[in-house]
């Protein structure tokens, strides 16, 4: 059982690097059917596309389709910031807003203190 489910897993994580064989395979297999039915160029002997118009479709439709889903996955991931380092003397002036609308916006607001008098002071010369 645990096998099993280590080979799905392994499958699972494997697919979006085994999928444009998958589709070069299919082409392999029915190239005679992809030159004489669903080759752009099938009017057109003299190119000897003999399909590869259609497989360079498909492998384009194929990664935009990935790259599209790569992209909303990557968009839709929620950001949590954990630390909050006290940048407040870096700073000479930095407007806060108070305006926030979740316990954690005010948290996170209270990490830049903003203005500091100290570093407007000229340094002492003893």
């Amino acid at each position: 059982m645990r096998q099993l489910i280590i080979y799905m897993l392994l499958v699972a994580v494997l697919l979006p690097v085994i999928s444009p064989w998958g589709t070069i395979a299919y082409y392999q297999l029915n190239k005679e059917y992809i030159a004489r039915v669903l080759c752009e160029n099938r009017d057109k002997p003299q190119l000897h596309c003999d399909g590869k118009c259609y497989l360079a479709k498909r492998l384009k439709a194929q990664q935009d389709k990935q790259d599209k889903e790569t992209t909303e996955r990557v968009q839709k991931v929620p950001v949590l910031q954990l630390f909050c380092a006290d940048m407040g003397s870096y700073l000479f002036a930095r407007p806060v807003s108070t305006h926030t609308t979740s316990p954690l916006a005010a948290w996170l607001a209270g990490c830049h203190t903003g203005y500091h008098a100290e570093l407007l002071q000229p340094p002492q010369i003893s």
